[in-house]
C-alpha cells in the first residue's frame, strides 16, 4: 500500500511540475485562487454592505470613495462585485459537483456493466442532449422558481450529459485493461473494482472537464440572472447586476463594465487552467 501511495504522490508531483511550466495555466490558477480568496473574505474586503442604499449618491462615477462607482440606488458597485464573486463561484462549483456526481455515476454504471443499464441511461442522456443546455436550465428554473439553490440544481442537471458521456467512454476502455481482468480473477467485487481501479483512472479527463465546466456553469448562471431567472435582488449576482445596469448603459456604463469584467476574468482564468490541465494530464500530449 505504501508503494502505491508513493507512486500516486509522485504522479501528482510530476503533474504539478509540468503544470508550473505552462505560464498561461499558472496565470489562470493564480487568478482563480485570488478570486476564491476574495469570495471567502468578502466581508473584510468590501468597504460597504452590498445592500446599503444612499439615494443622495446615485450614479456616482468611479472615485476614491467608491472605486467602481454606485448604481441607481446608490449602492457601492465594488462591494457588490466582491460579494458577487462568492455567489457566482458557489454556483459554479456546486453545480459542477451535482453534474459530476450524477453524471459520473451514470457514466460509470453504463460503461462498466453495459447491457440494459447502458441502454436505459444513455437513452436518457440522449434525450437531455436533444435540448440545448441553457434552454434546459431555463425550463428547470421556470418550474422550480428563481433562487440560488434552484439555480445550482438547474445548471447542474443541465450539465449532467457531458460528464456521463466522458466517464462512460473512459470506463469502457479501462475495463478491458489487464489489471481489471486480474482483479476480477482474484475475486474482487465489481463495486471494489469501480471504486479502487476504474474511477481513479478516469480522474484526468474528469478534472479537465470539471475545470472548464465551472466556467460554463458560472456563465450559464450569469445568463439566467441576466434574463431575470437567476438570483433575485438585492443579492449581487454578476448576471443580475448586468441586467439591472443595462437600462443605464449609455449614460452610466460603469454599472455594467465591472460586473462584465468580473465574469470575463473568472471565465478566462478557468479556461486557461483547464487548457493547461488538459495539456498536462493528456498522455498523448506528454513529451
Amino acid at each position: 500500500m505504501s508503494v502505491y501511495n508513493e507512486k500516486r504522490q509522485s504522479l501528482w508531483l510530476e503533474t504539478w511540475h509540468r503544470l508550473r511550466k505552462n505560464k498561461a495555466a499558472v496565470i489562470g490558477l493564480v487568478i482563480l485562487v485570488f478570486l476564491i480568496l476574495v469570495a471567502i473574505f468578502a466581508d473584510v474586503i468590501a468597504p460597504y454592505d452590498f445592500r446599503a442604499q444612499d439615494l443622495n449618491a446615485t450614479f456616482v462615477k468611479p472615485n476614491s470613495t467608491h472605486w467602481f462607482g454606485t448604481d441607481n440606488f446608490g449602492r457601492d458597485i465594488f462591494s457588490r462585485v466582491v460579494y458577487g464573486s462568492r455567489i457566482s463561484l458557489q454556483i459554479g462549483f456546486i453545480a459542477v459537483g451535482i453534474a459530476l456526481f450524477v453524471g459520473g455515476f451514470i457514466g460509470a454504471v453504463s460503461g462498466y456493466f453495459g447491457g440494459i443499464f447502458d441502454t436505459l441511461f444513455m437513452r436518457l442522456v440522449d434525450v437531455m442532449l436533444a435540448v440545448p443546455t441553457i434552454l434546459l436550465a431555463i425550463s428547470i428554473v421556470a418550474v422550480l422558481g428563481p433562487g440560488i439553490t434552484n439555480l445550482m440544481i438547474a445548471v447542474g442537471v443541465s450539465s449532467i450529459p457531458s460528464y456521463a458521456r466522458i466517464v462512460r467512454a473512459n470506463v469502457m476502455s479501462i475495463k478491458e485493461m489487464q489489471y481489471i481482468e486480474a482483479a476480477r480473477a482474484m475475486g474482487t467485487t465489481n463495486v471494489s473494482i469501480i471504486l479502487k481501479h476504474v474511477i481513479p483512472n478516469t480522474l484526468a479527463p474528469v478534472i479537465v472537464q470539471s475545470t472548464i465546466g465551472v466556467a460554463g456553469a458560472i456563465l450559464s448562471a450569469a445568463g439566467l440572472g441576466f434574463i431575470g431567472l437567476g438570483i433575485q435582488p438585492p443579492n449581487p449576482e454578476w448576471g443580475s447586476m448586468l441586467n439591472a445596469g443595462r437600462h443605464f448603459i449609455r449614460d452610466h456604463p460603469h454599472l455594467t463594465t465591472y460586473p462584465g469584467l468580473a465574469i470575463m476574468i473568472t471565465i478566462l482564468s478557468l479556461n486557461l487552467l483547464g487548457d493547461g490541465l488538459r495539456d498536462v494530464l493528456d498522455p498523448k500530449l506528454k513529451d
